[in-house]
């Protein structure tokens, strides 16, 4: 891979790498202006950007949202407000004045595990994040999937029995709420009260996680995912993987299948944006 630089776009936090064969040669980040608009979010990454002089060098996005041809739409206001079929791509490619490529955050992600952390040596692969949202990225014959609708792993926004979406359940935010309705400060009390033993505690947490497994087990006869790597601000949490999977092994032998932990941390979406942006350029 030559040299390319990568943004990762997050709802209160956004990075910047120079990429070097694959490797970070340099950094940066900064708050990000979530609710200012996009306007406001590109001035923002441009300043992060100029203590770079790489003229011509391609740049690789990753943001949260519903992306069509470089076309940002962030359905959960909350996290970025006002974006609306945003041109990102085009706008940016023109601010800068060099290439860009825009993915949705989690599926540059799911791209970086699978090249250099937890998805290497897999066919099929799945990357899940469990944090405020759940996110996903999804990985088939080796090649990550994206819909021409830019919905291409949402399993967040997949269904319940009873309407809701699997996010309004299983979620960080799901947990903060059930953990305001039991009296803790916020999810991660909830989880700090399941592991000193609180069996109310202990049964808010597993409500999401029965509904997690169910989809995880879904996808593994559908799609035939080999192994699924489980990130996030909660899912990275010590003990959370190990509940995960023993709500999968409850289920038929033919719906199982390894659940590890993710490896690249926070830079795994810088990682498959750039990767992804020295494929197309």
């Amino acid at each position: 891979m030559r040299r390319v630089i990568a943004l990762d776009i997050g709802g209160t936090q956004s990075r910047a790498a120079l990429l070097d064969s694959g490797r970070i040669v340099w950094r940066a980040s900064t708050s990000t202006p979530a609710q200012a608009g996009p306007d406001a979010m590109v001035a923002a990454m441009c300043e992060l950007l100029k203590p770079l002089h790489e003229p011509g060098v391609p740049v690789g996005v990753a943001i949260a949202g519903q992306v069509v041809d470089g076309a940002v739409t962030a359905h959960n206001d909350s996290l970025l407000r006002g974006w609306r079929a945003y041109p990102l791509q085009q706008v940016l490619a023109q601010r800068l004045a060099r290439p860009v490529r825009v993915v949705n955050d989690a599926r540059a992600a799911a791209w970086g595990e699978f090249l250099s952390g937890a998805g290497r040596g897999c066919d099929e692969f799945l990357f899940v994040t469990v944090s405020t949202g759940i996110g996903a990225g999804l990985v088939l014959n080796r090649r990550l999937h994206l819909a021409r609708n830019g919905m291409d792993a949402e399993l967040g926004e997949t269904l319940l029995p009873d309407g809701r979406s699997l996010e309004s359940l299983a979620s960080g935010s799901a947990l903060g709420r059930a953990a305001a309705a039991l009296g803790h400060r916020d999810a991660r009390g909830l989880c700090d009260a399941a592991d000193a033993g609180d069996a109310a505690a202990e049964a808010a947490l597993a409500e999401g996680m029965v509904a997690l497994a169910a989809k995880l087990a879904d996808l593994a006869v559908m799609v035939g995912v080999q192994r699924t790597a489980v990130g996030g601000g909660v899912g990275l949490r010590p003990g959370y993987l190990a509940r995960l999977t023993a709500q999968i092994e409850r289920l038929p032998a033919l719906h199982r299948h390894p659940l590890v932990p993710a490896e690249l941390g926070h830079d795994a979406g810088l990682h498959g944006s750039a990767a992804l942006v020295a494929e197309a350029h």
